[in-house]
């Protein structure tokens, strides 16, 4: 495992409450090095935080380790099924027929 990818989850399984759920994976692209993390739906709360600071600050870590190696480090958090968002993509039609039910 590359330390970028281990300090993630080194500081995300201290975070949260079912740590055995923590999956990390690592892609290099052009772009840079793209972690990707997927966490247990009630911990989705502790690892965003209020406003997003946990997220932002998680990101700034990996930034700061990916300049040790020359790499660009990003953070994507993978939405829970069932989270808020999979609200978010109703249609029109869908929503008025919802109110009118």
């Amino acid at each position: 495992m590359e330390p970028d990818q281990a300090l993630l989850e080194y500081a995300v399984k201290a975070v949260v409450d079912h740590p055995e759920s923590v999956v990390t994976t690592r892609t290099i692209d052009q772009m840079g090095v793209l972690l990707t993390l997927t966490v247990h739906p009630e911990d989705m709360g502790k690892i965003i935080g209020k406003s997003g600071k946990t997220a932002e600050a998680l990101r700034i870590l990996l930034r700061v380790a990916g300049m040790k190696g020359n790499a660009r480090v990003n953070l994507k958090i993978n939405e829970p099924v069932g989270g808020k968002r999979e609200h978010e993509n109703k249609t029109v039609d869908q929503v008025v027929d919802e109110l009118n039910a």
